[in-house]
């Protein structure tokens, strides 16, 4: 992992479609975001093909739906607070429902938003997509994670919705050796097993190697694929490891943890400390102090398993 290369995945996102918008069919559409969202970087790029509604994010999504059914590829951008909840309703009746070819990519996603605070701070997106039936959900990690996922989620057919993040994390990846549906394990400790999605990757990572300094030898599992959540990976875990943990900068209720959760409870009973936010809602704060204050950074990991 490179702490010294850190990027935002919606950065990411921004360049990878600029990447794959030689491709006609692809549509950009944003709902006066654009900075912030990056797509603004495709935008000057293919002009004719980016499309800002305004904000009006039910028709964002609606608009997309429209165009999926023309042939179009399009991708869907806001912040996760709106993309998710005020156009929640067009997502599951006008998107999913129909299995459409939309890709929703919201940026700006739990505490991590910091300063914006508790009405931006989207801690339910996760929850509310992998409920949808045809919706596949994702939660990148690094840069070189995203730009992969958009070129893959460009070619399978149906609705996705990929979470992005505001905060800058480091590089993590060098290949992308990816698959949907698969999640990636980082070492071989049997101690525990830390399962973690998005921008609680790095911190868990950081987590192992100062662990492993004091003798304790653990996993990471890397769930970039939130729904089809790779259930193989989870059992072979649980039987090989002393202890799994889950870690997401989402509420406990509903997302990464819930998820493992219902594989190991049908599957392979086992006790699961789920960590992430607790079922309240965020504050105002920078976005580091914000992982640290919920209690999803790297040392309230290392608290974590070294006192269960």
């Amino acid at each position: 992992m490179n702490n010294d290369d850190k990027k935002a995945t919606r950065q990411s996102y921004g360049e990878a479609l600029a990447d794959i918008g030689e491709d006609e069919r692809v549509v950009v559409l944003d709902a006066d975001l654009s900075t912030a969202t990056k797509t603004s970087i495709f935008a000057k790029k293919y002009p004719n093909h980016f499309f800002d509604v305004g904000i009006a994010e039910q028709n964002l999504m609606s608009v997309s739906a429209g165009l999926a059914t023309c042939g179009k590829i399009p991708f869907a951008s806001t912040f996760a607070v709106f993309a998710a909840g005020r156009a929640y309703d067009q997502i599951r009746n006008s998107i999913c429902y129909p299995n459409l070819n939309v890709k929703i990519c919201a940026t700006h996603a739990g505490v991590t938003v910091g300063e914006d605070g508790a009405t931006h701070q989207m801690l339910e997106d996760l929850s509310l997509m992998r409920t949808l039936p045809n919706m596949t959900v994702m939660c990148t990690s690094d840069d070189t994670q995203t730009k992969w996922a958009i070129k893959k989620i460009k070619e399978i057919n149906g609705p996705v919705y990929l979470r992005l993040c505001r905060l800058a994390t480091p590089k993590i990846y060098n290949e992308e050796n990816f698959e949907i549906g698969k999640g990636v394990q980082i070492g071989e400790g049997t101690d525990a097993t830390i399962i973690a999605t998005g921008v609680t990757v790095p911190e868990a990572i950081k987590a192992m190697e100062e662990l492993k300094e004091k003798g304790v030898n653990v996993r990471v599992i890397d769930m970039h694929t939130i729904k089809p959540i790779d259930k193989e990976i989870i059992i072979k875990s649980a039987k090989e490891t002393k202890k799994i943990i889950t870690v997401e900068d989402h509420n406990i209720i509903g997302g990464l943890g819930s998820a493992v959760c219902e594989v190991l409870s049908e599957n392979y009973p086992t006790q699961v400390v789920r960590m992430g936010i607790n079922d309240r809602f965020g504050i105002s704060g920078k976005a580091e102090e914000l992982l640290k204050y919920f209690e999803i950074d790297k040392d309230s990991i290392i608290k974590k398993i070294l006192e269960n």
